[in-house]
């Protein structure tokens, strides 16, 4: 709550930003004489429109500063201010030739042999998801890490998806549990993301 007495403090989520002001009025500067002339009246107007830099600035604001209006590399900044990226590495489920399972041979023909390559891909978020991301993550920095503000955190990140909670297992370890099932991106998310609060000292499971 702002303090009585105060004046022109700003306050997160409760002071609005506003329009930036005008700060040169060229009327000032026309002599009398020449106030009444159309032509050159209309030039000086149109000059001033020409280098006026307010809708830059708005443009500006828009495209690095706000989150709901930002998009395409102003996202990108964004994600980088509170320690996220667009792009994030998914585990591959491709199938490779073993000798598991009760048939050692059933898998000849079917799978290749492991190459020895890195088994994820790079995936790219759309900006609204990439945005979602952000918003968890800029919540995850100002957590105290308590089990409401981290089950809060998962319903912004999977909202109408079903029941998902962090379960304190009072044995120094976390669960997070998530009731539906992930797909590969948002796997990755969970575990990849470091969106997802990890409490120092304490180790951390995942149920899905």
């Amino acid at each position: 709550m702002k303090p009585s007495g105060t004046i022109g403090e700003f306050i997160i989520g409760e002071s609005p930003i506003g329009q930036v002001p005008v700060t040169f009025d060229f009327n000032t500067t026309l002599i009398s004489q020449y106030a009444n002339s159309p032509i050159l009246y209309t030039l000086i107007e149109n000059f001033n429109l020409y280098i006026d830099q307010s809708k830059d600035i708005d443009a500006f604001f828009s495209m690095y500063f706000s989150v709901d209006s930002a998009y395409g590399v102003g996202l990108d900044v964004l994600g980088r201010i509170v320690g996220v990226n667009r792009v994030i590495p998914v585990i591959s489920t491709a199938g490779y030739f073993s000798f598991a399972g009760t048939n050692p041979n059933g898998e000849f023909g079917q799978n290749p042999f492991y190459s020895g390559q890195v088994l994820t891909e790079n995936f790219e978020l759309s900006d609204d998801a990439f945005r979602t991301l952000i918003f968890a993550k800029a919540f995850a920095n100002i957590s105290n890490n308590s089990i409401a503000s981290i089950n809060q955190l998962l319903l912004l990140l999977f909202p109408n998806r079903g029941v998902c909670y962090v379960q304190d297992n009072e044995d120094m370890t976390i669960t997070y549990k998530f009731l539906f099932s992930l797909t590969l991106v948002e796997q990755s998310i969970v575990v990849n993301s470091g969106v997802l609060p990890r409490t120092s000292g304490v180790s951390v499971s995942y149920s899905y």
